[in-house]
């Protein structure tokens, strides 16, 4: 594969990947069974104060972002684009989705949103144009404490969920199951979605970015 033809799939993973995240997302607001850890939060404040929970995913995820800067996180076109294309599209498939009033609609709602994450993950990390703004935070707190990438995820997770919750977003059996499987789903499609470099080598884990981490958003 050209470097040409490489850039256009990579480029092509990136957005289809962010779209699809942002699609996802709106899956799980649908189903009401429980949302991940961050769209907790942005629940929250969007029931306090009053903007749809994409605008405040946007504003969230710029909040987030320049945080990176006394971290010395560089962000990258996918940082950056991940930022407004996923809020966007959030709110673009609620607006069309209609509401799901039975279990027998929700539940279907949330395995496809879960699912249908795991493939959006798999495809914008694999295409290596960098971070999500708040993996990036995680990362760059891993640097500077020099505590594990999975100790600062939990960490700055569990706070995320906490203060969402309290500001009354919605947590549930979704929010258990998205936490077990969206790991295991992002490395398969991972796998899946891998853009072979130019050496011919594996790009399945996003430069620089610590193995451990499983970038979601």
């Amino acid at each position: 594969m050209s470097a040409q033809s490489r850039l256009g799939r990579r480029l092509i993973q990136l957005y289809v990947g962010l779209a699809l995240y942002g699609a996802s997302s709106a899956l799980l607001v649908e189903a009401g069974l429980g949302l991940e850890p961050w769209n907790v939060l942005h629940q929250g404040l969007a029931e306090l104060t009053g903007p749809t929970i994409g605008m405040v995913s946007i504003i969230v995820g710029a909040a987030v972002l320049l945080l990176w800067i006394p971290l010395r996180q560089r962000p990258g076109l996918g940082t950056v684009s991940n930022v407004f294309v996923i809020g966007v599209v959030m709110d673009g498939t609620l607006a069309v989705v209609p509401e799901a009033h039975t279990l027998a609609v929700r539940v279907p709602l949330l395995v496809a949103g879960i699912v249908l994450n795991g493939v959006a993950t798999g495809l914008y990390i694999a295409a290596r144009f960098g971070p999500g703004p708040r993996d990036g935070l995680m990362t760059g707190l891993h640097r500077r404490t020099g505590r594990s990438v999975r100790l600062m995820r939990t960490a700055v997770e569990i706070a995320v969920v906490v203060t969402g919750f309290l500001l009354g977003g919605t947590i549930g059996v979704g929010t258990v199951l998205y936490a077990v499987s969206i790991g295991p789903l992002a490395q398969f499609f991972l796998r899946v979605f891998d853009v072979p470099s130019a050496s011919g080598g594996s790009t399945v884990v996003a430069g620089g970015q610590p193995r451990g981490a499983i970038l979601r958003r």
